[in-house]
């Protein structure tokens, strides 16, 4: 395996962490609005991610430099067509970190009330167009000769991305719910446990949906086998949660996003970014990559610095695993 090859993977990985992790944070913005019934309540679901939230992103830190420094074509064209979705995912998370920090900076409800509706459309928007993006990675977009995207941003908006948008924030909520249900006690987490059914049913049908579609579109025998996995995670996951077992329930939510994230990266190799316009000016693994003497120090570093990384991170979370409720927040807040 070439280490071009090596670096499509671990761009991957990358992918999947991020997604893994902070699809739980986007789903528990999102569930601010839907799960929790006043302040402190929602109080409570933001300290479920607010010691972990701002190392989570680091993952998408890591995937954007990884493709920028393994594979700058990729990157150049996928940030140029993308421009004005990536700007407003980028927007909401400035966004949804300043709200993290200053919703409990004055007592005043609508100074909290802002801040909380801040929190929840920071998170819904970005779920939806990393499915949007993603999808319209997979299908293909309108590269010319050069390597630059020659499309326009309507021609994001397709029935199959539009799909895919449905299915990371249905998804991400669902991982959220469960998360939920996992940090919380109490009522809340009662409460979690039965909107994450709810909320899997439809997850369950579109994700399918969508799955087949690609599989259909795209697929091969080893996106298969990861479609089938995906799928079993998920029905997996909301079997779990109606049997009461939070920590397998999260686990199996969490395999379910890692098989979908595998699928479609599987359904792209060896391109990284195909062309709807011609075959020939797809970019790919190779033609879209550094040079080896790049890719050799950049595996160097990366074996140095990803153990400390993950030694870290999962230090944090065993910190701070207990679970909360309504009775450790202080009247306060």
């Amino acid at each position: 395996m070439e280490l071009h090859d090596v670096w499509f993977v671990l761009i991957a990985v990358l992918w999947t962490g991020y997604f893994f992790l902070e699809g739980f944070d986007f789903g528990i913005g999102v569930l601010t609005k839907l799960l929790a019934r006043d302040r402190k309540e929602r109080r409570v679901l933001i300290n479920t991610i607010g010691p972990v939230w701002d190392g989570n992103e680091v993952w998408l830190l890591s995937a954007g430099g990884a493709t920028f420094a393994a594979f700058p074509e990729w990157y150049a064209t996928l940030f140029s067509g993308f421009y004005l979705p990536l700007l407003l995912i980028l927007l909401c998370l400035i966004v949804r970190g300043v709200a993290f920090e200053y919703r409990a900076k004055r007592p005043e409800e609508k100074w909290q009330t802002n801040w909380e509706h801040a929190i929840f459309w920071a998170s819904l928007i970005p779920a939806v167009l990393w499915g949007v993006a993603f999808g319209n990675i997979v299908r293909g977009v309108k590269i010319d000769a050069h390597m630059e995207y020659a499309g326009g941003v309507l021609d994001l908006l397709n029935p199959y991305a539009l799909l895919g948008g449905l299915v990371t924030l249905t998804l991400f909520t669902f991982h959220g719910a469960v998360f939920a249900g996992l940090k919380t006690a109490g009522d809340i987490r009662a409460r979690a446990r039965g909107l994450a059914l709810k909320l899997g049913a439809g997850t369950a049908v579109l994700a399918l949906a969508f799955l087949v579609w690609t599989q259909i579109e795209n697929g091969d025998g080893r996106s298969l086998i990861a479609m089938v996995v995906a799928a079993a995670a998920l029905v997996g996951a909301i079997a779990m949660t109606a049997a009461g077992r939070e920590g397998w329930s999260f686990a199996l939510s969490g395999v379910a996003i890692a098989a979908t994230v595998a699928m479609l990266f599987l359904t792209l190799f060896p391109n990284v970014m195909p062309s709807s316009l011609n075959d020939a000016w797809s970019l790919t693994v190779t033609n879209a990559s550094s040079s080896p003497y790049t890719l050799k120090i950049m595996t160097w570093c990366a074996g140095v610095a990803t153990p400390v990384v993950l030694l870290y991170q999962g230090w944090t979370y065993w910190v701070f695993r207990k679970r909360i409720g309504t009775q450790h927040i202080a009247e306060a807040h």
